[in-house]
């Protein structure tokens, strides 16, 4: 089995000892993504603006790996604040239209950045 790290040109370089994402074999493992402009560097402003970046953000690794939303099949998001579940079930709803992936949901103390919004994937070829 192949093993290869995977990371977008799009996206900041990752801060500490990690890739966007590895390609095990057809098993792509994506990274937590937070809701940061690749651009700017900067958070967005609310669970919601966070919550859109953060899903293009994972598109981007998605995409580098020849892959898109149909293929994953695990998510793990974590929230700041568990009263935001809704607003990121509506959010979310528009990136898995297709297969609609297993996925937990855990509310956290605190994220990097401090962020109120993460996701990481598991998406197979």
């Amino acid at each position: 089995m192949t093993i290869k790290p995977v990371n977008s040109q799009e996206l900041p370089k990752p801060v500490g000892p990690y890739s966007h994402g590895v390609m095990a074999g057809d098993t792509l493992y994506i990274s937590g993504q937070q809701g940061v402009d690749p651009k700017t560097g900067e958070m967005g402003a609310d669970v919601s603006a966070q919550a859109v970046m953060a899903l293009d953000n994972m598109g981007r690794v998605l995409d580098e790996a020849g892959l898109d939303f149909k293929h994953v099949v695990k998510t793990l998001i974590y929230l700041k604040n568990m009263a935001d579940f809704s607003t990121i079930n509506d959010i979310y709803a528009r990136y898995f239209t297709e297969l609609l992936p297993a996925r937990s949901c855990v509310e956290v103390a605190k994220l990097p950045g401090n962020g109120l919004f993460e996701i990481e994937a598991v998406a197979v070829k």
